[in-house]
């Protein structure tokens, strides 16, 4: 008699499954994005991203707390200011509301890891990500700014940085940068790969960052290009990055494959607004199970290989998890 081959052995009761499961989802994978703005013990939920807030410094400390508490280890910051101009300088000042939220996150949470995000079109009075000169986002003045920026972030206390602008040669700078100034501990989480994508819609709301005029298309990636991602990671990796990042994940699962069998750093993938937003939205309607969706959506994420996932689920997902 033919040996019949019987995978459903393993399957048979759910203890079995954990054992011989090959891809584990815990929240210490998590790191929470936070808004913050100016105020006092503001709250205003996000319109497209059910659950999200844009907070006061105050508020976010708050957010944070319960963050923490559920096992998710880290934070990362996105600032809105009380004004904006057309170089962000806001995004360097020493008392701006991210450095003030770093500060104030630290004093109440010293062990939580938290990360600040280095760009500036959420300080740029047009949205872009960088200077105009001629139209266009000038490379090498924004690289500039955006030093000044990761620099004030670390005096400000952030354990970790993370460049978004996709600027040539802003990873190399910014290590030098730190380095010079006595940072060279704090490193450089680098959105290494980061298209051009239409999924950030409510980031855009949420962080008051629509470009004025045009797209961001001249510097962030093509989504039809998988070389190109892998070229971009291992430039990043060369400069100096400690951690490589896809953004976003969900529809490009297969870049981040890609990216994790080219090198062997950290490596992360954004969850973006987008993704969370067509999920909740879904759940809303009452076609899918969100939570079990939510799980799964994470879960595809690892097993395409990300250590770490930058989610608007990660409470959610921690507690259900716990």
């Amino acid at each position: 008699m033919d040996l019949i081959v019987r995978p459903r052995r393993l399957r048979r009761t759910e203890t079995l499954r954990r054992m011989v499961r090959e891809t584990v989802l815990t929240p210490d994978r998590f790191i929470y994005p936070l808004f913050v703005v100016p105020g006092q013990g503001v709250r205003t939920e996000v319109s497209s991203m059910p659950g999200v807030f844009q907070l006061s410094v105050d508020e976010a400390v708050r957010e944070a707390e319960v963050t923490w508490g559920l096992g998710v280890p880290a934070v990362i910051l996105f600032g809105i200011p009380e004004r904006k101009d057309a170089i962000g300088s806001g995004a360097h000042a020493a008392n701006g509301i991210v450095q003030q939220a770093v500060r104030a996150i630290k004093a109440a949470l010293p062990q939580m890891t938290v990360i600040t995000d280095v760009c500036l079109c959420e300080y740029t009075d047009h949205g872009h990500c960088g200077v105009i000169v001629d139209g266009d986002v000038a490379n090498d003045a924004t690289v500039e700014i955006l030093v000044r920026e990761a620099v004030s972030h670390a005096k400000a206390g952030a354990d970790m940085v993370a460049p978004s602008d996709m600027m040539d040669g802003r990873v190399a700078a910014i290590r030098d940068g730190l380095d010079r100034v006595g940072f060279a501990d704090v490193p450089i989480m680098s959105y290494s790969t980061k298209f051009a994508s239409g999924y950030y819609g409510p980031f855009r709301e949420a962080a008051l960052s629509t470009p004025a005029f045009g797209d961001r298309r001249s510097y962030q990636m093509d989504p039809a290009n998988r070389r190109e991602a892998i070229r971009e990671t291992l430039l990043d990796i060369d400069e100096g990055a400690d951690i490589v990042m896809v953004k976003p994940a969900l529809a490009y699962l297969d870049v981040l494959r890609d990216i994790r069998e080219a090198c062997d750093l950290p490596l992360a993938a954004y969850n973006v607004s987008g993704e969370y937003a067509m999920l909740k939205a879904a759940a809303r309607m009452g076609w899918i199970d969100h939570d079990r969706v939510m799980l799964e959506t994470l879960l595809a994420m690892r097993r395409a290989g990300a250590d770490l996932i930058l989610t608007y689920h990660a409470r959610e997902a921690a507690r259900l998890l716990a």
